[in-house]
């Protein structure tokens, strides 16, 4: 696999997150677009670390930047889920105001 195969990969996983992103309106449809983003953008600077300078570490940052992006999606879908639970509200037209 060459580092052009990657980042055509990583383009394509991107364009599929920002349609699935913009185009829902479903909260965890959008989160789970932004999700498919990000790892594009893990996924690309991956190839970039491994073509260009392996050294453990990128590999590490890489991994850490994982773990934050896991952390954030969970907390992501615990909000969405208590917005579920106690307005009935699943889209992102519902949800516009946090403080009630």
């Amino acid at each position: 696999m060459t580092l052009q195969a990657v980042l055509v990969v990583a383009a394509a996983l991107f364009s599929v997150g920002l349609y699935g992103a913009v185009s829902q309106q479903v909260v965890v449809m959008v989160m789970m677009g932004l999700e498919l983003m990000v790892n594009a953008v893990v996924l690309a600077a991956a190839g970039l670390w491994w073509f260009l300078a392996p050294t453990p570490d990128g590999h590490v940052l890489l991994l850490v930047v994982l773990a934050a992006m896991t952390v954030e999606m969970a907390m992501g879908f615990a909000v969405a889920t208590v917005l579920h639970r106690s307005r009935g509200a699943d889209t992102t037209d519902s949800t516009t105001d946090l403080n009630r």
